[in-house]
């Protein structure tokens, strides 16, 4: 009976010793992560990484681990780090000292982030979003920051999206540069460019320079100038002297691109020589959206909403919503008379030359376009002069083509002596079909003789959409 006694007693004693050691286990573990948690306070969460500020150092906390390193004065070695360790980090709400370059390195889906309150202060080095080619760099996020003497630069990457940032007191904000292959499908939104001297630039594409001789340059290797598909939106300039909100560098083609609902703050307190949108390189069938150039200035001295650099070619279209507010030396400064492409658009063509065919075959094909544009009407005027020869006539087809490749019924005039006429408005009606979008006006012509000596030119007006 003492025996069984014993026993049961030494049950229960282990039992209650092994419970004892689970609830003290527990509490440790409790007060390990409470601590963590206290002195990492975060929101923060699916990120690899949580960078706090704590007086003059950092902490960066792994969101899987639940370590806490403890950082140096430069923010710079604490994101560097845990971008090569993983693929995302969150800014705290605090103020972060750059005092090397933060790059985001052959990444895919990687992140920068923070709610707003954080503020990075750059000292004039750059966040780097870079891709070997834009293959290896895609789909990556800067968002929600202050930044300050600092600059995002996005190479050869495609997708990037930079979003809900502040740009103060920046030489530049954002640049996009190729060095190989391009960069594509990029998006910059709701973001705010304050004194700055370039709020966004698309560089011309980088050559590479053989040991530091420029004379050798060899070229970009398998770069092009493209930064196609990219968006600009909501987004505001406030900028100082001498600066320019978006620029498109010589060579830079930023074609097939949006911006919209972005508005240009120009001229305030006596600033000068500021410009909304300097085009040197191409933008393509890029259109422009309520985008709104505002000027402050009474007296303007070197203040352009759009300025049209000596390579552009071609120039956005302006689309709905496009305001020059307030007083200019220029809305868009065209000195060297590139042509402007809008909706409801005026164009002419002069003097256009058409080869005439002989034996009674037409010649080739003389096509007016106003491409990226559609054209929404046009009046032609054709013009013959020849000597012509005894019973010999010049036959001039004017057809339109559409959108859809289908080539109207023609109008044709014909010619015995020198002449001009405009086609009428019968004429044109017979061109129309009930419902299409004009691609080109067709002209070609025709003598019934062997050869000849007429010329034929056509010229017109219309508007374009």
């Amino acid at each position: 009976m003492k025996d069984a006694l014993k026993k049961i007693l030494s049950k229960r004693a282990i039992v209650i010793i092994l419970a004892a050691l689970l609830i003290l286990s527990a509490f440790n573990t409790y007060l390990i992560f409470e601590s963590t948690r206290s002195s990492m306070s975060t929101n923060a969460i699916n990120y690899d990484y949580v960078l706090s500020q704590d007086g003059g150092n950092y902490k960066l906390k792994n969101m899987l681990t639940g370590y806490v390193a403890e950082q140096a004065a430069s923010a710079s070695s604490a994101i560097n780090s845990a971008l090569n360790e993983g693929k995302s980090v969150y800014l705290n709400p605090g103020t972060y000292i750059l005092t090397e370059d933060v790059v985001i390195s052959n990444k895919v889906n990687a992140k920068i982030e923070g709610d707003g309150q954080a503020t990075v202060i750059g000292n004039g080095h750059k966040i780097i979003v870079h891709g070997n080619d834009y293959t290896t760099s895609q789909n990556n996020l800067i968002s929600g920051l202050t930044l300050i003497n600092a600059t995002v630069r996005v190479e050869n990457s495609f997708g990037t999206i930079i979003q809900k940032t502040i740009f103060e007191n920046t030489s530049t904000g954002i640049e996009f540069a190729n060095t190989n292959t391009w960069s594509e499908y990029n998006k910059v939104e709701d973001c705010q460019f304050i004194n700055a001297t370039e709020g966004i630039a698309f560089r011309t594409p980088i050559f590479n320079v053989i040991e530091g001789n420029a004379s050798q340059a060899s070229g970009p290797i398998n770069a092009t100038g493209s930064y196609s598909s990219t968006i600009i939106e909501r987004c505001s300039f406030n900028l100082r002297d001498f600066s320019v909100g978006i620029k498109v560098e010589k060579l830079a083609e930023l074609s097939d691109s949006q911006i919209q609902d972005v508005r240009f703050w120009i001229g305030e307190n006596g600033r000068s020589n500021q410009t909304g949108l300097y085009v040197d390189g191409s933008m393509y069938q890029t259109l422009l959206f309520g985008v709104v150039f505002e000027s402050f200035a009474s007296d303007p001295i070197y203040l352009f909403g759009i300025d049209i650099g000596d390579h552009c070619n071609p120039a956005p279209i302006l689309d709905s919503g496009v305001s020059f507010l307030g007083n200019w030396t220029a809305k868009i400064h065209d000195s060297q008379g590139i042509w402007l492409s809008a909706n409801g658009a005026l164009f002419k063509r002069e003097n256009v030359n058409v080869s005439v065919g002989t034996n009674s075959e037409y010649g080739a094909n003389q096509t007016i376009q106003v491409r990226p544009l559609t054209i929404t009407s046009f009046r032609p005027k054709i013009s013959v002069d020849s000597s012509f020869s005894n019973n010999e006539t010049v036959t001039v087809r004017v057809r339109i083509e559409y959108i859809d490749n289908i080539i109207s019924n023609p109008v044709e005039h014909t010619f015995t002596n020198s002449n001009s006429v405009w086609l009428s408005d019968d004429d044109l009606m017979q061109l129309f079909p009930s419902q299409d979008i004009i691609w080109g006006i067709l002209v070609d012509a025709k003598t019934n003789i062997g050869s000849t000596d007429a010329t034929v030119t056509v010229s017109g007006y219309g508007t374009a959409g």
